[in-house]
């Protein structure tokens, strides 16, 4: 068996892309994977077609001599977006080792540990600020809306919810987010007292409705630098959150952040690869780290829970990416020894699913693996025609 192409195909979802990689072979079978670009400058897709002419003529089975090669071609730029391009294309190369088997990706990896996946409610309002009327939800206007939504996390059985901070000192609603390219707020990343008494507020309003039995996650991305992260932390202590979500490529100071802290840290889902990941757990930075399967490639990413593992850390998920690459994050869940939760976006396009041939089955907060094949499922080609590109805003949410 060769490989004969690497093709991208995208479907417009929204605000967004989802984004596909299909790698073709010389016996009909196919591979996919996902990614994302919209915060890169679009630079992974082109990425992607170029280190993927390198797979044409190989045996697609033989996976890890193919991604070496690619890793060894790109060794002045291993971490990063090079990385997240070459992530998507070992998803899409196992995907058919698998189906030359005949049996779905997480058999092959040794069984599934755990089946459905426990999930967390990612964006939980922020969709709501940002896009509601292209997702047709409410607009969320108050903290009494924010109740609301806990409350709906809790009766539809998720063991969690992530946010960001929502500000409501303003006639409209709006993210804080000036770690990101036009995103709110201070642009220097200082500590701002009214980003830290909003986000006070907003988690107290989510506790209030979703009550004391579900996981709280703040997601503060970029936003801030070490003493704001600090202050944030510690003014949320009262509250119990199952974590704080900050990122920053300086192991060193989010090790000081969680000592200086009773409020759990997560952070990496930015990292690439084993080296960038080595540091945050030699310094114990983290409580939870956060890994991307799609950034990382399914591989790659068990062998960074691994080292997790030796340090006795739990793993969550990043899966800010298509509906495919929820099949693939949940089949890198289940497979876990060192499982924590996984994040979905529950509030998306209503065609997401759509976009695959077999749809998975989520229920009570949970996702079921496919048993099919490979990941169990393929992205449906018309389907995707039918939603044209859209184009993407850099920025949160």
């Amino acid at each position: 068996m060769k490989v004969t192409g690497v093709e991208i195909l995208v479907a417009g979802a929204g605000w967004r892309n989802f984004n596909f990689v299909k790698v073709t072979t010389d016996e009909g079978l196919t591979g996919w994977a996902d990614f994302s670009q919209g915060n890169v400058g679009g630079v992974i897709a082109p990425l992607i077609e170029h280190m993927g002419r390198h797979l044409v003529g190989k045996d697609p089975r033989q996976v890890q001599s193919a991604i070496e090669e690619l890793r060894r071609r790109s060794w002045g730029v291993s971490i990063g977006a090079a990385a997240r391009a070459i992530g998507p294309l070992e998803n899409a190369l196992v995907d058919i080792k698998a189906k030359a088997l005949g049996i779905p990706v997480h058999e092959m990896l040794g069984g599934a540990l755990r089946d459905p996946i426990r999930l967390y409610w990612s964006h939980c309002g922020s969709y709501h600020v940002t896009n509601h009327e292209l997702l047709g939800v409410a607009p969320v206007c108050s903290l009494d809306d924010i109740k609301r939504l806990g409350t709906r996390v809790h009766d539809n059985g998720y063991h969690a919810l992530k946010c960001n901070v929502i500000m409501f000192d303003r006639s409209q609603p709006y993210l804080y987010g000036p770690g990101w390219v036009g995103g709110n707020g201070d642009g220097d990343r200082n500590p701002m007292r009214a980003a830290t008494r909003a986000a006070v507020d907003q988690m107290q309003a989510f506790r209030d409705g979703a009550g004391p039995s579900i996981g709280l996650h703040l997601d503060t991305n970029f936003n801030f630098r070490a003493e704001g992260f600090l202050r944030m932390a510690r003014a949320l202590e009262p509250l119990d959150l199952e974590w704080l979500e900050v990122d920053s490529f300086d192991a060193t100071a989010i090790a000081d952040l969680r000592r200086g802290t009773t409020t759990p840290i997560a952070s990496c889902e930015t990292l690439t690869g084993l080296r960038q990941l080595r540091p945050f757990l030699e310094g114990r930075a983290c409580d939870v780290v956060i890994i991307d399967v799609m950034y990382n490639g399914i591989l790659e990413a068990l062998r960074m829970a691994s080292l997790c593992d030796a340090f006795e850390i739990n793993v969550a998920t990043h899966n800010y990416s298509g509906p495919i690459g929820s099949i693939i994050t949940a089949t890198y869940c289940g497979v876990l020894p060192n499982f924590r939760v996984m994040e979905i976006d529950v509030d998306q396009v209503p065609w997401a699913y759509d976009l695959l041939t077999v749809k998975p089955t989520i229920e009570n907060g949970h996702i079921s693996l496919l048993s099919g094949p490979g990941w169990g499922t393929e992205v449906n080609e018309e389907a995707v025609k039918a939603h044209p590109p859209v184009q993407e805003n850099s920025g949160l949410v």
